[in-house]
């Protein structure tokens, strides 16, 4: 035994840490353990086996730092520890003259840079470092392993220029993918390489022009050039016809797509999508290239055409993938009939009208389908039943929802014109499904519970709809599986169910505009991965929902016109929300003052430095490329606006038109990545805080319509240089207004209601500096007495007239109720004749009273009980939901101004003067 020379013992269920015994076999030449389980660490006495030539311990669950000193055995030539995941290690310093062969390390966590002295290992033919984690730039002494055949350095994180490789004449696979590699590959004499096979350099950040000699080498069958920066017109002409795989996908390049392409009558795989290829191109083309099964040229500025022939359609080849999305293409081509082998097709973002063809329904190998975004209308013809990507959005399809194929995973049908009920029994459907979407659409009807049988289904999205009923309760039973539930905007009523899962996995709850009552559940606290909630817009009556405050992930809270109480201030050092970034809690009837503990614990909005564009989305765990993306409605500028995507750079508090007092804390300066700020219609005093000049990445502030003192602080005008929307009207503001930067673009309406301000944009100047007394009275010197400046006898006697004639009309109005109605009504008709003439709208308090009433009635019709609860509502109830009821004409500025004293509780926010729009007539 201490003369063996050969162990093997692959595959042959091994365990357990190396034997120590194994060191005494010093004469070992070759040793084979692949395929055995370990789970432990090579001892360093491998070191010391002088005469070993073969080492093969791939896929043994290795563990630990491999010895280096292994390396510098000078018989070694294979050695071969890929596959072991956990195994660490390093490649030092490489002998002179060493007569290594094989280094095979992928698929380990083998790190650090490559060292110079690789070059000496001129035997070297196979490198396979693939799958590491090794970094810095490959070295330039690479060049000398003439010997070399095989090189995987992919999926890595390796920096700088390829070296050249042309001296290595056996090469026959290059796979550099997956890296950070850069610089231009079009002085690398590529010519000398006669017998390279397959060139991989995709996923790196490679740029400059493709070189045409690539396409002159005699043995290349695979060409992936993906996934990076080369520009440029591809040129080049045909001298072999052995590449088979064509792959130069998500880069830049340019010009139209040329001929020689359809040349290469090889090519199996042909992908040109996401560059900037332009012109027209024939799809007919693609009849030369009898041997393709897959063509993507997706994404481009491509216009395609497709013209219908005599020739038989099956002189088209077979084609098993065909994405032609963004292509401008107006017609479905025909061809597709007989194509019997085809399992991916995408032909969304194209200009395809009438209905979907029956055809489809002939592709019995069809897995994907995706025809989004075009202009398909009508019924739906049967769909393949081998379906498991069915997307069909943004569309005009009509009728009745179509039967789901039993193996869809992904079902996206939103955007269209489907008008029926959601069949009872479609979670048969739906055994298989991890997303499904019907939202958009003029579906009615109740939620069928059997959607509940989904049992890995993880987005589902009802929203935009007509849906009434109850929430079934079995969805909060889904919770543990579903992370994305949105029924927005529907007909849906009743109480949230305290019944989530204890095992909560939602990562957004969207019920925004719906009827839903009662209180915000205590068991929702058991969602620890909620990101969205968004409640507004429902008729829920609660207090602040402080007992959620646990759930650290939440980053959009929306409350919006709701009947919400009480302070807003969680209290003591327990506040949370870290990662909140939007708030939303306007039009409810909150008091108290805005919570400084809770500013602090918002950390989100004060990363300043936070520069990385993403996204709140979830990806659909099967399909990398499909998300679902977060959407919520949000007051900008005034203007009530849907993000259709959020950015986690995007940030807003909007606490406007509830009963908040007390002053602005100074702590709110600490939020430095607010981009949205509303404190509007409160009962705000104090003097607005220097310390809002730290905001500077603030694009709109809404103080209006409080009763905020002082000056407007210099702060904000030398910080605030992205505001673009300033709404400070309706406060005690004294003093002049800023002049300078952003200050300069605001008009008048920033800041009307203001008796104190000076300058311009207003028409009161400033004197030395300073505002005018805000009154028109002055007391005399050395005197007590309060004296009129400037009598003007005329004007006095004629108002004192004026008055007693208008004491004589009002005072029966007074006391007599009869009289009031009529006069109001008398005036509101007068109005609503004579405004229209003058180019302007009149909405007066009758009007408002009469909408609330049919709206409520509206609300109410499927519960006559409830109907007739609303026709005993309180008149105080109409002025708690339409502030316009509260609203003073200004005829001569064609503007309704909004009564600071309006309760605009349990009501959509409306900006501090809202514009009477001028008819076009």
């Amino acid at each position: 035994m201490p003369n063996l020379r050969v162990l093997s013992m692959s595959d042959c269920y091994l365990s357990g840490p190396f034997d120590s015994s194994l060191q005494k076999l010093k004469s070992l030449s070759i040793i084979r353990l692949d395929f055995n389980l370990f789970n432990a660490p090579v001892p360093d006495f491998f070191a010391n086996f002088s005469n070993l030539s073969s080492l093969g311990l791939s896929s043994c669950g290795l563990n630990g730092t491999f010895p280096e000193k292994v390396f510098r055995i000078l018989t070694l030539q294979t050695i071969d520890l890929s596959n072991n995941e956990q195994l660490q290690g390093s490649l030092r310093e490489f002998l002179p003259n060493g007569s290594l062969r094989s280094l095979l390390l992928s698929g380990t966590k083998f790190s650090g840079a490559l060292p110079d002295s690789i070059g000496n290992l001129t035997m070297l033919s196979r490198i396979d470092l693939s799958l590491c984690n090794f970094s810095g730039s490959i070295p330039n002494s690479m060049a000398n392993l003439t010997q070399l055949v095989y090189l995987d350095m992919s999926s890595n994180n390796f920096t700088g220029l390829i070296p050249s490789f042309s001296m290595a004449k056996k090469l026959t696979q290059i796979y550099l993918s997956h890296n950070d590699l850069k610089g231009k590959i079009d002085s690398l004499n590529w010519k000398d390489l006669l017998n390279l096979v397959i060139l991989d350099l995709g996923y790196n950040l490679l740029g400059g022009n493709i070189p045409a000699s690539l396409f002159s080498l005699p043995s290349l069958q695979i060409l992936r050039l993906s996934n990076n920066q080369f520009s440029g017109r591809l040129e080049f002409n045909v001298s072999s016809h052995l590449l088979n795989t064509l792959d130069l996908s998500s880069n830049n390049l340019e010009g139209p797509v040329p001929t020689s392409v359809f040349e290469l009558q090889g090519l199996k795989f042909l992908s040109l999508s996401s560059n900037s290829f332009n012109g027209s191109l024939q799809l007919n083309k693609i009849q030369q290239l009898r041997n393709l099964s897959n063509l993507d040229l997706s994404y481009n500025i491509l216009s395609i055409e497709y013209i219908e022939t005599n020739s038989s359609l099956s002189s088209f080849p077979q084609i098993s993938t065909l994405k032609l999305a963004s292509c401008k293409l107006k017609t479905s081509p025909d061809f597709l009939t007989n194509q019997s082998k085809l399992t991916m097709l995408d032909l969304s973002n194209n200009e395809i009208p009438g209905k979907i063809p029956n055809w489809i329904q002939n592709l019995t190998n069809l897995l994907y389908l995706n025809l989004s975004h075009n202009h398909l209308e009508g019924p739906l013809p049967n769909l393949p039943s081998t379906l498991c990507i069915l997307d069909l959005h943004s569309n005009q399809l009509q009728g009745q929802l179509p039967t789901l194929p039993p193996p869809a995973t992904y079902l996206d049908l939103s955007g269209n014109n489907f008008s029926s009920v959601i069949p009872a029994g479609i979670g048969s459907s739906l055994n298989f499904a991890y997303f499904l979407s019907l939202s958009n659409n003029l579906l009615s009807g109740s939620i069928p519970v059997s959607i509940c049988n989904a049992s890995y289904l993880q987005v589902l999205d009802l929203s935009n709809n007509f849906l009434n009923g109850t929430i079934p309760q079995c969805f909060y039973e889904m919770s543990e599986t579903l992370v994305v539930l949105d029924v927005r905007r529907n007909k849906l009523s009743g109480n949230i169910s305290d019944s989530f899962s204890v095992n909560c996995d939602l990562q957004t709850l969207n019920l925004n505009g719906n009827l839903l009552e009662g209180v915000v559940p205590k068991s929702l606290g058991n969602c620890k991965y909620l990101e969205v909630l968004d409640l507004g817009n429902n008729k829920i009556k609660d207090a602040f929902p402080c007992h959620l405050k646990s759930i650290a992930s939440l980053r959009v809270l929306i409350l919006r016109s709701n009947k919400f109480y009480g302070s807003i201030d969680c209290g003591g050092p327990n506040t949370s929300w870290p990662m909140l970034q939007i708030v939303d809690l306007a039009s409810n009837n909150f008091i108290g003052r805005l919570p400084r503990e809770s500013i602090f614990a918002w950390k989100a909005m004060m990363d300043h430095g936070q520069s990385r564009i993403q996204y709140l989305q979830f990806g659909i765990l099967q399909f990398s490329q499909n998300y679902y993306q977060d959407m919520i409605r949000v007051t900008i500028k005034g203007l009530d606006i849907e993000l259709v995507r959020i950015l986690t750079l995007f940030t807003s508090i909007d606490v406007s038109c509830n009963n908040l007092n007390g002053t602005i804390p100074e702590e709110i300066g600490e939020l430095k990545s607010l981009r949205l700020l509303n404190f509007s219609q409160n009962a705000l005093t104090g003097h607005i805080p220097p310390s809002l000049g730290n905001l500077t990445q603030l694009e709109s502030l809404d103080l209006s319509n409080n009763n905020l003192t002082g000056e407007i602080p210099v702060q904000l005008e030398d910080s605030l240089t992205f505001l673009s929307f300033l709404n400070l009207s309706f406060n005690q503001l004294v003093g002049p207004i800023p002049q300078g930067k952003q200050f300069a673009t605001f008009t008048n309406d920033s800041y009307e209601g203001n008796r104190g301000l000076c300058g311009s944009p207003l028409v009161t100047n400033c004197t030395n500096g300073t505002a005018p007394p805000p009154s028109a009275t002055q007391k005399s010197e050395g005197t007590n007495s309060t004296t009129l400046i400037g009598f003007d006898w005329q004007f006095i006697l004629t108002g004192l007239g004026f008055g007693v004639g208008a004491a004589a009309v009002v005072a029966p109005l007074t006391f007599w109720e009869k009289g009031r109605k009529w006069h109001d009504d008398s005036i509101d008709k007068i109005l609503l004749i004579i405004l229209p003439m003058m180019g302007l709208s009149y909405a007066g308090c009758y009007n408002a009273k009469v909408e609330a009433e049919e709206d409520i009635e509206d609300e109410n019709t499927e519960d006559s009980e409830d109907k007739d609860d609303d026709d005993e509502m309180e008149d105080e109830e109409f002025h708690g939901r339409y502030c316009v009821i509260c609203s003073k004409l200004d005829i001569s500025r064609k503007r309704v101004i909004h009564d600071p004293m309006c309760a605009c509780h349990n009501s959509p926010p409306l900006s501090s003067s809202s514009s009477i729009s001028s008819s076009s007539s």
